[in-house]
């Protein structure tokens, strides 16, 4: 969906596009600065779950740091014609999104920037805030069955008309929050700041002049698409390739195998100038979910998607240094086409299907991508990576007050065929835990430890990235709760890498009621005085454990990353010594790794872990996991 005609391109002088394409990041980079200072709930404020972006008035996404809702349902339902100046509008609907909006806590505004009385261009920001109603607190019931269950649902609205906040909606939102002093500023900080960034855009149309700027928008795009066509595209060979990857429960029944299939088609033609393109099939991909683990993808030609997952694709550059220089902004969309099965599966849900939980699929389907690519290009891309998980407690304060404390704790990196996974990384970008000292100070816990989980990242000759291990020891009773996967499968490696560990939440480890938590729980009970302690996820291997070198496990024993048992039974690497100063018995550690190679055996292309058979009646790989 496009909002006007296309107009044709022009040149720009260069000079003047490296102004037009800096000044769109340092407008993105203050809004996003003014809001994470103004903002109230820790989830915005602290933890920086939220994202700005910047469209032109072609709904096209100009920025590329980071991903960003669509302007296409506010263009839908308020033609640019009839908007003002002062103007923002607002929505969260799932369904209204036009696939944009996850699920509903990711609340969005959207302001339009005008020159000379006319629309130019767009500020959004959406971000995933504390509360918005529903079943539970923070709005994310791991057992709804319906959208309805998952709190209050606004379509696209004028939430500013003109430069005047419309009272009565902000009244209806606040009162179904259970958080409403942190959401009624959590709006007025991202409504003020897009509105902010509207006025520094308008600064750029009057200095340069509309017809040079959207000039230089197009030539940043068209830049885009070369790039990609020219460096990344090229890397895949033509030809059809599959694999798939699991989400394994949906909150609602047992535990089981949630299918995401990709085909990927590489052509050397049909693309922009009959160039390249990539076709991204999702059929195969299992029937919806009775629990919320569905994601909305197929709206606008799945214009969200393909800019979702089109990040997996840089893995494919020359140089990591080079990778860390590509953007992805529209450019990339021209490249991809996006194929859905019918409605009703996990990826086209029929409303009103639940979504909150709905990170299981659009993260899972980032290393699907990752996968099926490393199937086409003998295993050069990373193995798979940490997902988003929201844990956190609510119960009564020291006051008696209602609280309610939630993060998203990272996990660990895919290894990489040149490179370890890095440790403790988080898929939002900005993303990070919450400060202990703000917490403690807030909320009544303690933070005990904050570190990394020992031996939680697979086996490799590049070994996956350490997950996190916290502990909380509450002061107060309250209740725990998780929205989390890969408690039973985990992070695949890839050519001979190993799984890294699962997710788990234990609750009063080593005490007399300790007891492990469903990754999926809405209210826990913890006892004042109990422990949690939450590891995440540890990232997928790259290659032959058994050919890292002696030094590196010896660096890893120093460092604390692998204990001597996970040195041998990981890696069959035989070590004494003291942790400060390992030793590696050369002789013994041959031995055994000769040991180990005479009696493993051909194995699969992914290594999916040991929670795979659980679910798979026994099996140890699927099909579609060998060459």
């Amino acid at each position: 969906m496009t909002a006007v005609t296309d107009t044709p391109a022009l040149n720009v002088d260069p000079i003047v596009l490296e102004i037009v394409e800096g000044t769109l990041a340092s407008v993105e980079m203050e809004v996003e600065t003014a809001i994470a200072r103004t903002s109230r709930s820790p989830m915005i404020r602290d933890a920086h779950d939220f994202r700005a972006g910047i469209h032109d008035r072609r709904l096209r996404k100009l920025t590329g740091r980071s991903y960003s809702a669509l302007v296409h349902p506010v263009a839908r339902d308020y033609p640019l014609e009839t908007m003002r100046e002062g103007d923002v509008f607002f929505h969260n609907d799932v369904y209204e999104s036009e696939g944009g909006i996850g699920h509903l806590p990711d609340l969005c505004v959207t302001v339009p920037v005008f020159h000379q009385g006319e629309v130019v261009a767009f500020v959004q920001a959406f971000g995933h805030h504390d509360d918005i109603g529903g079943a539970c607190p923070g709005s994310m019931p791991s057992g709804a069955t319906s959208v309805y269950e998952e709190g209050l649902m606004v379509p696209p609205i004028r939430l500013w008309d003109a430069g005047v906040p419309n009272e009565a909606a902000l009244k209806i939102m606040t009162r179904n929050s259970r958080m409403p002093e942190s959401l009624a500023a959590d709006l007025d900080a991202e409504c003020s700041a897009c509105l902010m960034g509207a006025a520094r855009l308008s600064d750029l149309f009057n200095r340069y002049g509309r017809e040079t700027v959207e000039a230089a928008f197009d030539a940043i795009l068209d830049k885009t698409t070369e790039t990609y066509r020219r460096e990344i595209l090229s890397k895949i060979p033509d030809g059809e390739y599959v694999w798939e990857d699991y989400a394994e429960h949906d909150g609602v029944d047992e535990p089981r195998l949630h299918t995401q299939r990709i085909t990927l088609t590489k052509t050397s033609t049909g693309g922009p100038g009959n160039g390249p393109k990539i076709v991204i099939d999702f059929t195969g991909t299992a029937p919806q979910a009775k629990g919320p683990i569905n994601h909305c993808g197929d709206y606008a030609d799945g214009n969200f998607l393909k800019k979702w997952l089109a990040p997996i694709l840089r893995n494919l550059a020359d140089t990591p240094e080079r990778m860390a220089e590509l953007d992805v902004n529209e450019g990339i969309v021209p490249l991809i086409e996006m194929k859905f099965p019918e409605k009703g599966t996990l990826l086209t849900p029929i409303f009103p299907a639940p979504t909150n939980a709905r990170t299981f699929v659009i993260l899972r389907l980032l290393g699907v991508l990752a996968g099926v690519i490393a199937k086409a290009v003998d295993g050069k891309m990373p193995a798979d990576q940490e997902t988003i998980r929201y844990t956190g407690v609510y119960g009564h304060d020291r006051d008696g007050n209602d609280y309610l404390m939630r993060e998203v704790l990272g996990g660990g990196s895919g290894g990489r065929y040149y490179a370890d996974g890095e440790d403790t990384i988080h898929v939002v970008p900005d993303s990070r835990n919450l400060p202990t000292e703000f917490t403690e100070s807030r909320f009544p816990f303690l933070v005990e430890r904050l570190g990394l989980a020992v031996d939680s990242g697979g086996a490799g000759r590049y070994r996956g990235g350490l997950g996190y291990e916290k502990q909380i020891r509450m002061l107060k009773d309250a209740n725990f709760m998780s929205i989390a996967d890969r408690s039973i499968l985990a992070c695949w490696g890839v050519k001979g890498g190993k799984a890294g560990k699962p997710f788990q939440v234990t609750i009063d480890p080593g005490g007399p009621h300790e007891r492990e938590v469903d990754a999926l729980a809405d209210h826990e009970p913890v006892k004042a005085g109990e422990v949690i302690r939450i590891r995440t996820t540890g990232g997928g291997g790259w290659g032959d454990p058994l050919e890292r070198p002696y030094d590196e496990v010896q660096r890893d024993l120093r460092w604390g990353k692998v204990s001597f048992e996970g040195a041998r039974t990981d890696y069959g690497v035989v070590a004494t010594g003291t942790k400060d100063e390992p030793v590696i018995d050369t002789a013994a550690s041959d031995a055994l790794r000769a040991e180990r190679r005479a009696v493993r055996g051909e194995q699969p292309f992914f290594d999916r872990g040991p929670g795979y058979a659980t679910l798979a009646a026994g099996a140890s790989a699927a099909d579609v996991d060998w060459l």
